[in-house]
């Protein structure tokens, strides 16, 4: 069995999303996702142009081979165009592998370790109120744990609450947050660390009168903290006994994450914008997270990030995988699939695609009292529908970007 064609298909449904679709001569097609969330032509062109003339007869059936041979024949390793065109590639060579087969992916990965996948969804709002309906809604709709995201005093926006609710004729969402707003430039957004800082312990701590102390809560700091104002932040969140807290300060100084460590026992997630277990290696070692924080569609795929959370699994390290609607739900079936196989699971990220993506992406998987599950079908559970793909064009997108009072450029 050769690689007969590979096709990448540019679609946007809700958003943009980048598929990679294999054909072997014997008529088994795999579906791989290349999303990079406001940067997605430059995987199109990665694989178009590099990547594509490589796979043409091929044996699909050698994914561990394909994976070095694509890794380190470039030469120019790592980063997030590369490992997305990879985890493509490497994606798709699984869904085919498990077809053949005639069984689930997560089978092929060493069978079900539990019977779903514990998910966490996105509740925000403006304010206290809004947050609360919010909460309600997300346990109305069936999940267990929740990642709370608030609105600050002072500030037009802030990541994690949508600006306005999203209508149309077809598709109402009101608290769905898409951070990557189509037009030409960048949405400027406002940032005050310190207002922040005041503001955030007091919505948890209403949050846990409100809810009580079982429910499992999240929040996710986006990289916009200084170490020392991570750590003061984790201190302060210990009374309301957060699940984690996430991307509290950019990781890429992965020494920082001692500091935060030495100051907190808040559990820390970090991960989201890596792409290699070289991004990992200090900070698994040395205990410095507890959950890795990854995407399969920005980590290589299903074969490096399985190996990342190994690594993992021997410091008691769990699995985090980012889910959000950046994910087709390509790259989130996959990882379903992983998920419900690795031994040191620790939650999944969930943002519902909305209606018009799941058109396009015809799938397998449920959703049922707080767990996932990729369902039972042969590879992935996700199938590709080109008729669909074909009435949304790209539209361009970019995420946003925050300056502070006096006008500096600051993480987002």
């Amino acid at each position: 069995m050769l690689i007969k064609s590979a096709e990448v298909i540019v679609t946007s449904p809700d958003r943009n999303f980048v598929t990679l679709k294999l054909t072997t001569d014997s008529g088994l097609t795999g579906l791989g996702d290349g999303t990079l969330n406001g940067r997605e032509l430059s995987v199109v062109s990665y694989l178009k142009d590099h990547i594509v003339p490589l796979l043409i007869g091929r044996d699909p059936q050698n994914i561990e081979d394909t994976w070095q041979f694509l890794y380190r024949s470039a030469y120019w390793r790592r980063g997030p165009v590369t490992m997305a065109a990879i985890a493509a590639v490497d994606v798709a060579l699984w869904d085919i592998k498990a077809k053949q087969a005639g069984l689930p992916l997560y089978q092929l990965l060493g069978g079900a370790s539990r019977n779903g996948v514990l998910a966490y969804g996105h509740a925000s709002g403006k304010d206290l109120p809004e947050l609360f309906d919010s909460i309600r809604e997300h346990q109305a709709e069936g999940f267990r744990a929740i990642r709370v995201q608030s609105g600050v005093p002072g500030l037009k926006a802030i990541y994690g609450v949508p600006a306005t609710t999203v209508t149309d004729a077809e598709d109402v969402r009101e608290h769905h947050y898409e951070p990557a707003q189509r037009a030409l430039r960048p949405p400027e957004e406002d940032w005050d660390t310190r207002a922040y800082l005041r503001h955030v312990p007091t919505v948890f701590e209403a949050v846990r009168s409100e809810f009580g102390p079982d429910v499992p809560l999240l929040h996710d700091g986006h990289h916009r903290m200084t170490p020392i104002q991570a750590a003061k932040l984790g201190k302060s969140l210990e009374p309301y006994d957060l699940f984690w807290l996430e991307d509290c300060t950019p990781a890429e100084n992965q020494e920082a994450l001692r500091l935060v460590r030495q100051h907190t026992t808040t559990p820390l997630a970090i991960g989201e914008i890596f792409n290699t277990v070289w991004d990992y290696q200090l900070l698994i070692k040395e205990q410095l997270i507890d959950y890795v924080r990854s995407a399969i569609t920005h980590t290589g795929g299903i074969t490096h990030l399985k190996k990342i959370l190994e690594y993992a699994g021997q410091y008691q390290i769990k699995s985090g995988i980012h889910g959000p609607t950046d994910i087709s739900p390509v790259g989130f079936a996959a990882g379903l699939h992983l998920d419900l196989a690795i031994h040191n699971f620790g939650i999944q990220e969930y943002m519902p695609h909305g209606r018009r993506t799941n058109a396009t992406f015809e799938q397998s998987m449920t959703f049922s009292d707080g767990y996932l599950h990729p369902g039972n079908e042969p590879g992935l559970g996700v199938e590709l529908n080109l008729d669909e793909a074909g009435k949304y064009p790209y539209q361009q997108a970019y995420l946003p970007f925050n300056r502070l009072t006096d006008g500096t450029v600051h993480d987002w």
